[in-house]
């Protein structure tokens, strides 16, 4: 998802820069990375591609006794970035990860206004350069109280293409690009980025940690591992999951909860085959306690119910989850139960330890940032290594940067829950009802009620932080958070100035350039040369 502040966006920059390297020593010689997955892998891979090379030793420890948690299987469009940045094709990591493309999220039954029960998430294209303004500008005369169209799904090419399980790929001589994301096997996601980092030089220890040494500064020394072999280095990365041995543990790094503001913390899930056509969205349907997320991969299906064990108990949530999918027999559908926290590390960089992964933040299952925030951590880690400073106003600058990303993302996940009108349980209404809502968002919902544009407070970064505006003018407008029907009034001349036949046209037409997605995954293409690409979101 680009940061709410860009207009441009070239999808070749990132932290790193394959091939290129410098003759400056690095700061620091021995990088320990403690806990694997796909955020400590994919931290090392961006480490070992980092400019000064093999002189930067990434040593990844993982523990036998801990397995991956295997869920998270969605991405946000930035991990499309990540892939170009490591110069590793979509045709080599996705066949290997069973993975398929996504080009949005639809979101059913969170609102019940009539025409809004659902709406579509779209991730951004060229065309929008097109058919943004005609979105937003009917919004803007939607809540001014005018009948014109402003649901979101007719505007996108993204919601066409979903909707026709397509894959967000066109062929070269089609000249706007899609933006997109990713599904995947999380498991095998991290196998697949493992063997890529041990090939470009990063070493794997196999240890778990007994006890954590710090210096007399206060600075993590060396760990001791069970077996009393030990582990020294002059950087660590904090990958252990909610366990949070290097940080919350051995540094004392407070954890800083969101359960005010987001109330789940369990899901249970269940998988099943898919040898039909394959989608190109996630899609998230609201049940009485929660939602339950539903991702394509090649070979199944993934799916889960997010809910809080304040309204629900886990066996009821199955339960739930098993009439929903119609899969009742437990022997032959067994399901996993999973329990996460929603917050993050006061300090994500502390003396010389970074956390990453779900040892840095984890905010619920919604809108798939748990791997967004991974990527940025460890691109942001690179570039202030590449800097060559790692002092005390460097790490001051990346905890603010860093925490205000992830508060301003909690923010817009926060909004779904606000705005939903569902009112059949008691978990539903305490979220309309919530009122720990933060300054920022407040605002932000203040100056939509009011009837004012929000697109000027989301570029400024006064609110809003985190998703342009394109991704929160589909939110409200999705869930048709408007005047009443019955006070509206015909459209102004102006007002009505934009013809939705042409819009039509115009999606229907660059549509036909997209294949099935099927088809398309069976042989995938390689990917075209990068390029700069502008969006005015």
């Amino acid at each position: 998802m680009a940061d709410a502040t860009a207009t441009v966006f070239n999808r070749n920059v990132t932290a790193t820069r394959p091939g290129t390297r410098t003759d400056a020593e690095p700061p620091v010689k021995h990088v320990v990375v403690v806990g694997g997955g796909t955020a400590g892998w994919m931290t090392a891979l961006l480490l070992a591609r980092s400019a000064y090379g093999p002189r930067l030793k990434v040593t990844v420890l993982e523990s036998p006794h801990v397995g991956a948690i295997g869920v998270g299987e969605g991405s946000t469009p930035w991990l499309r970035g990540f892939f170009e940045s490591v110069g590793i094709e979509e045709r080599e990591w996705m066949p290997a990860c069973n993975a398929t493309y996504k080009a949005g999220i639809t979101f059913d039954g969170w609102s019940t206004r009539p025409g809004h029960e659902s709406y579509f998430h779209a991730f951004a294209s060229m065309l929008d350069n097109i058919t943004m303004a005609p979105f937003i500008d009917n919004v803007h005369a939607r809540l001014d109280g005018a009948r014109v169209h402003a649901h979101p799904n007719r505007y996108f090419i993204s919601a066409r293409l979903a909707a026709h399980c397509q894959a967000p790929r066109a062929p070269r001589s089609f000249p706007f690009d899609v933006w997109y994301g990713f599904h995947f096997d999380s498991v095998l996601l991290g196998a697949f980025l493992e063997k890529q980092a041990i090939e470009a030089g990063v070493q794997h220890i196999t240890g778990h940690v007994a006890d954590v040494q710090l210096s007399e500064s206060g600075d993590i020394a060396l760990l001791r591992l069970q077996g009393d072999a030990t582990l020294a280095g002059d950087l660590f990365v904090d990958c252990t999951g909610f366990a949070s041995i290097l940080t919350g543990k051995a540094l004392g790094v407070p954890f800083v909860s969101f359960k005010e503001n987001l109330f789940n913390d369990a899901a249970v899930v269940i998988n099943r085959p898919n040898d039909g056509p394959i989608m190109s969205q996630t899609i998230s349907t609201a049940l009485r306690n929660g939602w339950v997320w539903k991702i394509p991969l090649t070979n199944r299906w993934g799916q889960g119910y997010v809910y809080s064990t304040d309204f629900c108990s886990p066996e009821e949530a199955e339960q739930e989850l098993r009439q929903h999918l119609g899969m009742p027999n437990a022997s032959e559908a067994p399901a996993r139960h999973l329990r996460f926290r929603a917050g993050r590390a006061a300090q994500p960089w502390t003396r010389n330890c970074v956390a990453n992964g779900l040892a840095q933040s984890f905010i619920e299952p919604l809108e798939a940032t748990t791997l967004l925030f991974a990527q940025r951590t460890a691109m942001m880690l690179v570039a202030a290594l590449e800097k060559g400073d790692l002092g005390e106003a460097v790490r001051a600058r990346f905890n603010e940067t860093l925490n205000a990303q992830v508060e301003g993302t909690r923010d817009y996940i926060v909004t779904h829950y606000k705005t939903n009108t569902r009112d059949d349980t008691e978990y539903w209404r305490a979220n309309a009802a919530n009122t720990h809502l933060s300054a920022p968002l407040q605002q932000l919902l203040r100056t939509w009620l009011a009837r004012r544009p929000i697109a000027a407070g989301i570029n400024e970064g006064t609110f809003g932080r985190g998703y342009p505006v394109m991704s929160w003018y589909s939110l409200l407008a999705g869930v048709g958070l408007f005047p009443d029907d019955r006070e509206m009034r015909p459209p102004t001349r102006q007002e009505a100035r934009y013809s939705l036949a042409e819009i039509d046209n115009l999606i229907e037409r660059s549509a036909l350039n997209f294949p099935d997605h099927r088809t398309f995954l069976q042989a995938i293409e390689p990917k075209p040369e990068p390029s700069l690409q502008v969006y005015f979101y």
